[in-house]
């Protein structure tokens, strides 16, 4: 599996920097009823990430993003080898200006204008794809993309469906942006109407079947050369890709034509490494688990353990297995019944799927799993088994209790599962309260399913939905009582719903497509196979099974809707500690070598490996008062500043502008762009005194008046930030980046021990003084010398560790806000991220350590200090400043944050060694100095700031790489060349301080 190059790339954008245009989009809402969780909108970001990438940072050309690939770390070989893959790659040879032949290859650079979504089956894609035409449509309306046609693709009709489904619900809610499906058949009618890309807010979508790609006409197959464009589509895959054997032949035929636009390709199943490789998002059934949206998985695999030389089970053992899933289905019941009897809205009732690879054949897997079935309702099982079954369950969680893709276990209520009996069983699983014959139910007209029920009950119990019954109500349940059910409707259908009594659901492969439940907490795969078409039907099938409600609507796990106060918290308390095994999925299988596909194909899953519970914040920093300013919208638009930030504009289109605005006059300004009266006074304002709104720019000109017009309107509209208030630094808030460093190497554990060496390293002089007084005692210099090597080998304060020939250094920085600090020492590490390796920051660092050794040093002069990395990604520690480029206010987050104390004086020093002495870097100042400073005799100093009893200022100081002579004057207080102008710097301050305290003290 290839390394996700392109999510790494993206990541280090942020997406604030991306032009106005890029990013004033409503993320959140989809339809009246549904908003976007947080994941889906990052997914909508990264993918307009990469877009800008493309077609604004490399102005879409393919070699330029293909060699910034490649300074990223991608060295594998994509290429296509005509020699191997002649048959599929054969029809690229037909636009040899697109995909030219050097060597008998193609290079991939060709095929480099695709990102892939990987996300896990029950995340939403859809909402995902249907937002995302919503952006294309408009990026493209205003010119920020180039004009193309877009086409949804989907290999199944219920796919197809689903999407027209949410387009029609998309539509519904927004008024201002209409989606317009189109069959790809009626392509030329439909261009020819439209003459125009799209009408005014009107978006067409072309859809069609993906497997009816070809390269021939026929009544259902289309021939890709008849609506090939110039290769100027926008495609958008939805699981696009079959497995058979024409599956590689219609990827190529996508690829050319999008070749002079964009593919997207979402799945949840990816097999092609090309398509991990420019992977743009990343939320796989892993993530999906990690992140609290689906049930924790626990693979039982007590059998591989039992029968690790055999293939298959004994007869005896299957039977065990299948009592196993109902004893844990009816173990689950009981913790439901006491849920419902606090809360009777909460969770579904749990149900058991089994998933079988043959239906119809003589002894097939659907037959031997009902006729165990009907053994136990039969109650024709023996006790010894019944209760083996029982104790294996209870062995099983006691060896083996840890979930798939966390670091949690599954705690078994033995008492509980002890105490199940066959009466038990029957109540919960066949809605019985005595044994019986199985009877069938079949629905008038409905071929597809049998509902099963005890003669000696009322409700049904069972449930099989296979392609057609026929051949089951002759042959396999000949000589049952077959009545025909009162009611019409599916039993399927209303599976999800509370009132079903459906305790198990039997199907084959086909079934699990485009189906959605929150109900299964067992799933039961029976000799489903060990190929990649298993690989897939596990993966999707195990993705049906994991999704979660425990609310209406609230698809998260209780916890984590209790901690963003979705939940009381006396309901929460009450049902707390009965509710994992509702939010639990559990996978058995009848033969052991599907068990080790099913473990190997869901470690897979796992790219990297959290290494966040590594780390500790510093027992130091949680004795201090951290705080961190905290920022609120201004109701006052930039324009109304006092010292109002200037807009760069040529003279040339300054005049183009002011003549058009004039030309225009106000009402209709006001109409075309829809901006606030005082916005247009004050745009009126600014052509009389363009000095004081505007700085002249002669390097570009777009000579587009009302481009330009529109720019100066969207400038003036510019809401700016102003301080609200301080709030304290805690766990998981404002600094999260060390809670979610990712390590994707295989020695976990070797990394994992060198961290806990050196966060452990305050321990060692506890130990060291125990030695001492050992030594003191009974003066054996032979035993203390090795007890003092063993200390130095487990408490280190610093340790190197590498990996792939690249090297990081784990360090004990005593006052850093977590430990332990992680540096590299290359910018370019792969294998592991959020750690400190630019070369700037590195250095800094370095020589902060040094001036920490000289005595009497600045920090020394305070009462306490602490310092802490900023990550520029996951944390939100910033300074906001207006960005000309982007027309905002952006967030500047410097690469580190001080808090120092001196009596009732406090400091917050932002510092920033990667800073340029350019336009940018003034820009953050004027920024800081805005919120942060006041003038004082003609002058700019630190405002103070009261906060319960403190007075508190905000300082900045970055690093001026080619020296301190550039800069202007008026801001060569904030520069800083080397460290002792630095510690300069924050002497000035401490000075203040000093006067401050010794006159309070007075």
């Amino acid at each position: 599996m290839s390394k996700l190059y392109l999510q790494d790339i993206i990541d280090d954008i942020p997406f604030e920097n991306l032009p106005a245009k890029w990013q004033g989009f409503d993320f959140v809402r989809f339809s009246k009823d549904k908003t976007l969780f947080d994941f889906q909108q990052e997914a909508l970001k990264n993918a307009l990430k990469a877009l800008w990438l493309y077609f604004k940072e490399k102005n879409a050309d393919k070699k330029a993003l293909f060699n910034h690939y490649k300074l990223n770390g991608l060295e594998e070989n994509f290429d296509y080898n005509l020699n191997r893959e002649r048959k599929a790659v054969k029809y690229l040879l037909e636009y040899p200006e697109d995909y030219p032949v050097i060597d008998n290859k193609i290079s991939f650079a060709h095929f480099i204008n695709r990102m892939s979504f990987w996300m896990a089956t029950g995340s939403g894609k859809t909402l995902i794809i249907v937002k995302l035409i919503e952006l294309l449509g408009k990026l493209i309306t205003e010119k920020e993309l180039p004009v193309g046609d877009i086409l949804f693709l989907a290999h199944r009709d219920d796919l197809l469906d689903q999407f027209k489904n949410h387009v029609e619900e998309f539509n519904s809610f927004n008024f201002d942006t209409k989606i317009n499906l189109k069959s790809l058949r009626d392509y030329e009618s439909v261009k020819r109407e439209n003459a125009l890309p799209f009408a005014k807010n009107e978006i067409i979508v072309f859809y069609y079947r993906s497997d009816l790609i070809s390269d021939e006409q026929k009544e259902k197959i289309v021939n890709f050369r008849n609506y090939d464009n110039g290769g100027k589509w926008y495609i958008l895959l939805d699981e696009a890709h079959k497995g058979d054997k024409e599956d590689s032949k219609r990827q190529i035929l996508y690829s050319i034509l999008s070749r002079n636009r964009f593919l997207f390709n979402f799945s949840a199943t990816f097999t092609d490494p090309r398509d991990f490789a420019t992977c743009v998002f990343n939320f796989n059934l892993s993530k999906f688990v990690e992140e609290g949206y689906g049930k924790h998985i626990y693979v039982s695999s007590a059998n591989i353990d039992a029968f690790r030389n055999q293939t298959d089970f004994s007869k005896v053992e299957k039977q065990k297995i299948v009592l196993k899933t109902l004893l844990l289905l009816t173990y689950i019941h009981k913790h439901f019944e006491e849920i419902r009897e606090i809360d009777s809205s909460l969770y579904h009732r749990p149900l058991l799927l089994t998933l079988v690879n043959s239906v119809d054949v003589e002894n097939s897997d659907l037959e031997m799993f009902f006729r165990e079935l009907e053994r136990v309702a039969k109650h024709e099982i023996r006790e010894d088994l019944f209760q083996a079954a029982k104790q294996e369950i209870i062995q099983e969680f006691n060896d083996n209790p840890k979930f798939v893709f966390e670091d949690l276990e599954f705690v078994l209520d033995t008492n509980l599962i002890s105490r199940l009996n066959y009466k038990d069983v029957l109540k919960c699983v066949f809605n019985a309260e005595t044994p019986g014959n199985i009877e069938v139910l079949k629905i008038p007209g409905n071929k597809n399913e049998l509902i099963f029920r005890l003669m000696t009950s009322e409700k049904p119990f069972a449930l099989i939905k296979i392609g057609d019954i026929s051949g089951w109500l002759k042959e396999k349940l000949e000589g049952y009582e077959i009545n025909e059910s009162f009611e019409n409707e599916s039993y399927f259908r209303r599976i999800n719903r509370d009132d079903s009594d459906i305790n198990i659901l039997m199907g084959s492969r086909s079934f699990y497509e485009g189906w959605d439940s929150n109900r299964p907490n067992i799933i039961l795969f029976i000799n489903i196979g060990v190929g990649s078409d298993a690989k897939k039907f596990v993966l999707q099938s195990i993705g049906r099974g994991v999704r979660i409600e425990p609310m209406k609507n609230k698809r998260k796990r209780l916890q984590n809707l209790f901690n963003v106060k979705e939940v009381n918290e006396q309901l929460f308390k009450k049902v707390k500690s009965l509710i994992l095994p509702l939010e639990s999925l559990f996978i058995f299988g009848t033969n052991a070598e599907n068990l080790k596909e099913i473990i190997k194909t869901l470690k897979e899953e796992k790219q990297d490996k959290n290494l966040g519970k590594a780390f500790i914040i510093n027992p130091e920093a949680q004795k201090y008062l951290l705080l961190v300013p905290v920022y609120r919208s201004s109701e006052r638009i930039l324009a109304e500043e006092k010292e109002p930030q200037k807009f760069s504009i040529s003279c040339d289109d300054f005049d183009l502008a002011k003549r058009f605005f004039e030309f225009l006059g106000d009402k209709i300004s006001l109409v075309k762009y829809n901006c606030e009266v005082r916005v247009l006074m004050k745009a009126r304002e600014s052509f009389a005194q363009p000095e004081r709104y505007y700085v002249f720019d002669e390097r570009v000109s777009l000579l587009e008046p009302e481009l330009i017009l529109r720019r100066i309107f969207d400038y003036f509209g510019v809401k700016s930030k102003e301080f609200e208030k301080f709030e304290k630094l805690e766990k998981g808030k404002f600094i999260v980046h060390f809670e979610k460093i990712k390590f994707s190497g295989e020695d976990i554990e070797k990394i994992t021990k060198e961290i806990e060496k050196v966060k452990r390293f305050p321990e060692k002089e506890k130990y060291l003084q125990q030695l001492k007084a050992e030594f003191e005692r009974d003066k054996d210099i032979d035993k203390y010398t090795e007890k003092v090597q063993d200390l130095e080998r487990r408490y280190v304060k610093e340790s190197v560790f590498e990996y792939k020939a690249r090297k990081i250094k784990i360090k004990y920085l005593a006052n850093h806000y977590y430990l332990p600090v992680i540096i590299s020492e290359t910018e370019k590490i792969d294998y592991i991220n959020h750690i400190i390796n630019v070369e700037s920051e590195r250095n800094f660092i370095e020589q902060l350590e040094r001036y920490l050794v000289k005595p009497n040093n600045v920090f020394s002069q305070f009462d306490w200090w602490m310092f802490s990395k900023i990550d520029q990604t996951l944390d939100e520690i910033y300074i906001p400043y207006y960005n000309p480029s982007q027309n905002r206010i952006a967030k500047f987050k410097p690469d580190f944050i001080f808090w120092a104390q001196k009596g009732n004086r406090y400091l917050i020093l932002f510092v920033d060694p990667k800073g340029t002495e350019y336009t940018d870097g003034y820009r953050k100042i004027d920024g800081y100095s805005r919120i942060f400073e006041t003038e004082q005799d003609g002058r700019k100093v630190s405002k103070d700031f009261p906060y319960n009893g403190f007075i508190i200022n905000i300082k900045l100081l970055l690093w001026a790489k080619h020296g301190l002579a550039s800069v202007p004057d008026n801001y060569k207080k904030y520069w800083f060349d080397n460290f002792d102008d630095f510690a300069d710097k924050i002497s000035d301050h401490i000075d203040k301080f000093i006067i401050c305290v010794r006159q309070s003290a007075k």
